[in-house]
């Protein structure tokens, strides 16, 4: 797989704050996913970086970008209003460095979440669809739908990546979320993996692998027939 270059770039979130991001952009790209991270981990992690890569490889153009807390190195996420502020500058920013394609917006666990509840609030501009990478839905152990209220606000298409592992999203409860948001919504179940898209030796899979049908998953719902259509 060839390595994409990345672009610095910097977003301004408001008047006092600027956050940093990175823009792969391939030739002919056909759609740009702005791409936010976890609570624990910021725009540089690998799993971010691979994902990056491999939707590149598929003509898929992606701007990843910090949140403030993340910038200043602290490890307590934003609060939402912030959270979700910086969500609009990202977008804002690819609009403007990624002109003429459309947007698909989400991202990792918190980022996804941040990214729901923006849009939930307000659509963001431009923005065609959604995409969750580990929609973290309850706290580990305190099963509950609580944090999916919002998603009945979100009216673009939403697609939900979720491990049969992943402790942060009984399966059975996001079932039940994506069903009652009806043909808007679609979940892909990876086998065997946890909140981080990691499997064990004992799937016979690798976690690159996993990567790599995360990505081929997402360009299949971005794109059917060669337009900006989910798959349903």
């Amino acid at each position: 797989m060839a390595t994409h270059n990345a672009k610095p770039v910097s977003i301004d979130v408001d008047a006092g704050r600027r956050v940093s991001g990175l823009l792969q952009r391939p030739t002919k790209a056909r759609c740009c996913y702005v791409l936010a991270h976890g609570a624990g981990a910021g725009m540089n992690h690998p799993f971010m970086a691979v994902v990056a890569d491999e939707l590149a490889e598929r003509g898929i153009a992606t701007l990843r970008y910090q949140f403030p807390y993340m910038e200043q190195g602290g490890r307590r996420p934003d609060p939402p209003t912030l959270a979700q502020a910086t969500v609009r500058a990202a977008v804002a920013k690819a609009a403007k460095l990624a002109s003429g394609v459309p947007l698909i917006a989400g991202g990792k666990s918190f980022g996804g979440r941040m990214t729901s509840q923006a849009q939930a609030s307000a659509p963001l501009d431009g923005v065609r669809g959604l995409v969750f990478l580990g929609f973290p839905l309850h706290a580990a152990g305190k099963p509950s739908n609580d944090r999916a209220k919002h998603l009945a606000d979100v009216k673009v298409p939403m697609l939900f990546l979720q491990g049969t592992r992943d402790k942060l999203a009984e399966l059975h409860l996001l079932r039940s979320v994506v069903e009652t948001l009806g043909p808007r919504a679609t979940l892909h179940v990876v086998d065997d993996a946890d909140h981080s898209f990691h499997v064990r030796a004992s799937s016979g899979r690798t976690d690159a692998e996993v990567v790599l049908e995360l990505a081929r998953t997402m360009a299949a719902w971005f794109f059917a027939e060669g337009e900006f259509v989910p798959v349903t």
